[in-house]
């Protein structure tokens, strides 16, 4: 049995319909998705578990316990190729029911979901609380810098750091609003803007606004800078 990778630590997601989005601006129009059960991590990827993985860590806000950053879209991909062929991670992947299956990145369907608490839902408008300081780093009290994960109280699903701390790359391309989305929870990477991919989650610099649960937006799948890390699911 090879050892554990580090802060590797999927949370069990049970299923449900919910209503995705706001009637305002790229959050339009809300709208029915039914999301079925799956695994998302307690915590965005740690530098502690990139540098397992990769041998190296990018991030410009160094600490093994803090969210890796300053990582793409692509850079994920690779991440997430090189840790399903990983001994540890397999042998993890085979204590979850159903056993097996791929890491990969959570779809926005998936990831809102999961941030407003799935069949636990208490309707809070960010990720745990109605209170931003209670759930999240940002413009208010981040003292400059990314945060260790796990510092503030989880949502109603155990997660971490959804609101807040750095943003999280979604598999989705990005659309500027939810006209024609899918609603059954799967990725959406047809049409769009091929070059955009979705990020959610706000960040530390900024205001409470951009860090609710159904604020998103895009970068380049390519671009690299500290706003941008990642969460595994399955």
């Amino acid at each position: 049995m090879p050892p554990p990778l580090p802060d590797l630590n999927l949370v069990f997601i049970e299923g449900d319909t919910f209503r995705m989005g706001t009637p305002a601006r790229d959050e339009r129009p809300d709208h029915d998705v039914t999301v079925p059960s799956f695994y998302l991590a307690k915590y965005p990827v740690t530098q502690r578990l990139w540098q397992a993985v990769m041998g190296e860590n990018p991030s410009y806000f160094q600490g093994g316990s803090r969210p890796v950053e300053t990582v793409s879209w692509e850079d994920a991909q690779a991440f997430i190729e090189k840790l399903n062929a990983h001994p540890a991670a397999q042998a993890y992947l085979q204590t979850l029911n159903p056993p097996g299956g791929k890491f990969r990145l959570p779809s926005e369907a998936e990831w809102e979901f999961a941030a407003r608490g799935g069949i636990d839902s208490n309707g809070y408008k960010y990720a745990g609380s109605n209170k931003l300081k209670e759930v999240g780093w940002y413009h208010e009290n981040r003292h400059g810098e990314t945060k260790p994960v796990g510092l503030k109280f989880p949502n109603e699903l155990g997660l971490y750091d959804m609101s807040g701390n750095v943003r999280e790359w979604c598999e989705d391309v990005w659309h500027e609003n939810y006209e024609g989305a899918p609603d059954d929870g799967s990725a959406w990477v047809k049409g769009g803007e091929q070059n955009f991919r979705v990020v959610r989650g706000g960040f530390l610099f900024f205001f409470d606004y951009l860090c609710r649960v159904s604020s998103r937006y895009y970068a380049d799948a390519d671009v690299r800078n500290y706003e941008l890390g990642f969460r595994l699911a399955r």
